[in-house]
């Protein structure tokens, strides 16, 4: 099962960029692949269903996960249905110091299994790039709303 780790040290406070990955319903606007997502169901102010629908080339899917926010420190998404076997998604969110003054640890985590071997082959082979673009639209995004730090 392809697995992602990555660690940045970002100049923005833990609350900009935790809300930054929690607005999921802006992901069409800057995510590479998102065409579209939506809030399915609020189950309480930090827990909510969301459907995200992504597409490359002739391939779409789509798929629902629970997600679950720590505020400003955590976010957790848990796959509930769609092409999976199993998705995994989390986002940590530490103060740290940057020359600048305020900044962020940023740890993200990324595990996944389709069902369907011929679209795990497809999506395996690009899986290392994907990720690092769509951790790079987080950044890019970070800098559009606030700013190079």
């Amino acid at each position: 099962m392809p697995e992602h780790r990555e660690s940045r040290v970002l100049p923005y406070t833990p609350a900009q960029m935790f809300n930054l990955v929690a607005d999921v319903e802006r992901y069409p606007e800057f995510l590479p692949w998102c065409v579209a997502c939506r809030i399915a169901s609020r189950q309480s102010p930090t827990q909510f269903t969301a459907d995200l629908a992504v597409g490359f080339k002739m391939i779409r899917e789509q798929f629902t996960s629970q997600v679950t926010l720590t505020p400003t420190s955590h976010i957790e998404v848990r796959y509930l249905k769609g092409p999976f076997n199993h998705l995994v998604n989390t986002w940590t969110f530490v103060p740290a110091g940057t020359p600048s003054g305020e900044g962020t640890k940023v740890d993200f985590f990324l595990a996944f299994e389709f069902r369907s071997r011929v679209l795990q082959a497809v999506i395996g082979a690009l899986f290392e790039e994907a990720v690092r673009r769509m951790v790079a639209a987080f950044e890019t995004r970070a800098r559009h709303l606030y700013g190079s730090g």
